[in-house]
């Protein structure tokens, strides 16, 4: 192309020349396609991180007159390895490390599962050894772990992880979430079982918005049941009801749970237990401690007296940093029977809990 140039040295330093100016448009889209395959490819290679949680403790017995029983323990050590692939297909597999009844600490396989986001899609779908549905939900609403399980995960009404496979969906940016899940029933601990099943399903909903737009958010109703068999025959079935309240400042939550048993044996023997919890955290404003109560009420057969259980507990926590927090309170159980020497011994426990995610 001919381009006209002025005789001007001024006028010709300052003029650019016509076809250069025609070119340029073609070295911005050149970039820009550049650019867009290079966020292309580097969206699809893998990625794959490391995470962990430690839960580390003081443990003072202050019921144990006798002998002032006193230790220091890591009641949970979990190790994650994460990948996220292209597609919305990401992975985890994770090993616990935990103290077994005999006082050895015992390494095993927590979760090992696969999830998969199709593109624009509410639901996301889990297969493997994974999360059940309660458990996980119940312990990011009352994010205190560290201190010990919740009511159904302490006295084996519900698993943390199980063998099977299951969806979650979103809708509403977590105004309405739910989950719904098909599981060997036995738990991650306890093997894979026989050919019998567990059913599941969780559903919350949002009432009333608050300033933590989290999926354990605002103004809740959740509800969650489970149908099932355990390995041999028979009936394991659970109905939890709950009403929470969350915000940055203030959590609050009460649920209640029947959960009847039944097993084939030579004779069908059957059981009810029912369950009560309810819990709080005061977050104090301009500081990073909070304020934590806690009370669990246990019955292991509804239909039998004198044995059921009441945990209380009290205490103060302090974010140390983003990644430690530490905790010190008073874990006080009562029985409506007459406590075993072990029992009495243990009533009422000093805990100073760490907790250190990476």
């Amino acid at each position: 192309m001919i381009c006209h140039r002025t005789q001007s040295r001024t006028a010709g330093s300052i003029v650019p020349c016509f076809a250069t100016a025609l070119r340029r448009p073609a070295v911005a889209l050149a970039l820009c396609a550049l650019a867009a395959q290079a966020a292309r490819a580097q969206q699809a290679q893998p990625s794959v991180s490391v995470s962990g949680v430690v839960y580390a403790h003081y443990a003072f017995q202050l019921s144990d007159t006798a002998n002032h029983a006193n230790a220091f323990d890591i009641t949970r050590a979990l190790m994650s390895v994460n990948g996220k692939f292209a597609g919305g297909l990401t992975a985890r597999v994770s090993s616990d490390i935990y103290r077994a009844a005999d006082s050895s600490t015992v390494f095993r396989l927590k979760f090992a599962y696969l999830a998969w986001t199709p593109d624009g899609s509410h639901l996301t779908y889990r297969f493997g050894l994974t999360q059940t549905l309660w458990i996980d939900y119940a312990d990011q609403l009352w994010d205190y772990r560290m201190q010990g399980p919740t009511v159904l995960d302490r006295n084996g009404i519900l698993f943390p992880a199980d063998f099977g496979a299951a969806v979650d969906g979103s809708f509403r940016h977590d105004g309405l979430t739910f989950q719904a899940g098909i599981y060997d029933g036995e738990g991650y601990a306890r093997g894979t079982g026989d050919r019998h099943k567990d059913v599941s399903a969780r559903a919350s909903v949002r009432l009333l918005d608050s300033d933590d737009s989290s999926r354990v958010g605002g103004l809740r109703l959740t509800a969650f049941a489970l149908l099932g068999t355990p390995s041999g025959g028979g009936t394991r079935n659970r109905y939890t009801g709950q009403v929470s309240w969350r915000a940055r400042r203030l959590t609050l939550g009460g649920e209640f749970t029947i959960a009847s048993d039944s097993v084939r044996t030579a004779r069908v023997t059957s059981r009810e237990s029912s369950a009560i919890s309810a819990f709080g955290v005061l977050r104090l404003s301009e500081s990073k401690a909070a304020l934590v109560l806690r009370t669990d009420i246990y019955d292991p057969n509804t239909g039998k007296g004198g044995d059921r259980q009441t945990r209380f507990i009290a205490g103060v926590s302090y974010q140390v940093t983003p990644n430690w927090r530490t905790m010190l309170d008073l874990d006080r159980v009562s029985y409506e029977g007459t406590p075993d020497a072990a029992q009495q011994a243990r009533r009422s426990t000093l805990y100073f809990h760490n907790q250190l995610v990476f």
